[in-house]
Order: structure tokens, then sequence, then C-alpha cells
């Protein structure tokens, strides 16, 4: 650009560069309240911790999954699977294979896996597969499952301490809703998990960080992990790595934040040593 042409813009845009952004961001909030479609999420924002993203969720807006708009989410995942679930699939019934007949379902829903699942493996005869979720979709979760649990292998639990001393710790697409991380969680089990089952996990590179997610029925803050980070929390309490697979039809994309998005999501095989 010639500075003799255009004195003024050269001037005056690096100023109005911070008015733009500013508006852009309030343009894209309001849309982002306002969304309430269940066919995909919308991300906004970047946290340092759950609270701080908590609390950018006006308190008009229902928040988490412990409402009954949530709760009543997800019944027709009950009856099929993803491409992403095979290779929980796969590992679950090695797992089976070697006698493991207790699984902890960390949000779990209403027994999504648990249903979805049977119709590809063989369930032990002494299953019991526990879901740990919030009061409002444990409650669903019991009352769906006195029509269509009629071997009575399904049970809900509210601490994920519960855990302690399962076979199978499993977790699809759950943990980035926790307010805190696996690994700190199974640091206070007396017992740990022999294995973890963890599907749909957002993990960046290099940072660690909050976001908000708007489901549609509610607004959640959601929980982006570092690879060096997670893994090596876990790792560090004993457990190896058997598997990873990549999801790249999940994403994150976060407004403003390009550096901080996913363009696909991990999961995992771990056995505890």
């Amino acid at each position: 650009m010639n500075a003799q042409l255009f004195p003024a813009v050269r001037q005056e845009m690096p100023s109005r560069l911070p008015f733009l952004r500013a508006w852009q961001e309030a343009r894209y909030a309001r849309r982002f309240f306002a969304h309430t479609a269940l066919t995909h999420h919308l991300y906004r924002g970047v946290f340092a911790t759950f609270d701080e993203a908590q609390a950018s969720i006006p308190a008009d807006h229902a928040s988490g999954y412990d409402n009954t708009d949530s709760a009543e989410l997800y019944r027709e995942r009950t009856r099929r699977v993803f491409i992403n679930d095979y290779p929980m699939i796969h590992w679950l019934g090695r797992c089976f294979d070697e006698g493991m007949d207790e699984v902890f379902d960390i949000g779990g829903h209403i027994g999504i896996a648990y249903y979805a699942y049977r119709k590809y493996l063989t369930y032990p005869k002494d299953l019991r597969w526990t879901v740990m979720d919030v009061p409002a979709v444990n409650a669903a979760g019991e009352h769906w499952a006195a029509e269509h649990d009629p071997t009575h292998q399904l049970h809900f639990a509210d601490d994920v301490a519960d855990a302690s001393g399962c076979d199978v710790l499993f977790a699809a697409g759950s943990l980035q809703y926790l307010r805190y991380s696996l690994a700190s969680a199974l640091r206070r089990m007396p017992t740990k998990p022999r294995y973890l089952l963890l599907n749909s996990v957002p993990v960046h590179l290099h940072e660690s960080y909050f976001t908000v997610q708007n489901i549609g029925v509610a607004c959640c803050p959601y929980r982006v992990t570092a690879e060096r980070e997670f893994l090596g929390g876990l790792t560090g309490l004993g457990y190896r790595l058997l598997d990873r697979w990549e999801n790249p039809q999940r994403h994150c994309t976060i407004p403003f934040h390009p550096e901080l998005s996913l363009d696909r999501y991990f999961g995992f095989a771990m056995r505890l040593d």
C-alpha cells in the first residue's frame, strides 16, 4: 500500500481492528447462545479453568446435563453404533475374553454403549455395567432400563470413586465434561481399574484449556487437554498404552481461536501394568 496515497487508512486501520474483533465476537456470542439445533454443536471462548468457563454461561441458560432436556437426548444411539465405536467394541471384546466382567462407564448417559454394543458382543453372564452420570440422567436411565434391560446388568452411580477396583473404566466422549481430570480421579482410587478404554477425547498437541460447548439444549464447560499432559498423567500412574486411534469425524472449532481448534479427536486403550 502506498502511504502517500492512503495515509489515513494506514493510520486508522490498526486502531479499528480491536473494535472490529469485539464486534465480531459479540455478534457470534448472540448466535451461540441462541443456538438450539441438536444436529451440531457450537463452541465459544477459551478459559483457563472449568469455573471460568462456567461463569461465562448466562444464568438464564441451562448448564450441563443435569436437566430434563439433556437427559432426554441420545435415545437413538442405544440402537446403533458409529464408525468410531468399533475400536471400543474390539477392545471391550478382548477384555471380556480375558474374563473381565465389571465395566464402569463414565458419562454413559442412559447406558448408550451398553445397549448398542450388545448386538456385537457376547456379554459375560455375570456382567455388571455401571454408568456414572448426573442425577437427571441417572433417573432417566433407570426409567429406560425398566423396559429395555431384561437381564438387569446395567446399574447407575453418581461418584467416580465407585470405579475403584473395576475391570474396565470406559469413557466415550465424556471426559471433556468433567470438572476434574481422569488422572486425578484415578489417583484417588484405592484400587485402579485394570483397563482404560477411552474414546472421542479432545486432545490438543500442545495446550490445555476449557471452552464452552452449546449442545442445543444447554451449554457446558468443555475440557481440552494437551497430549503430553493427558497421556503423561495416565502413564505416570502405571498405565501402558496398547492402542490409539483417530476420529476425524469429530472436531472442535472455536471461532477466533484457530490455533486451539481441533480437526479430530482421539481414542486410547490402556492397561495397568
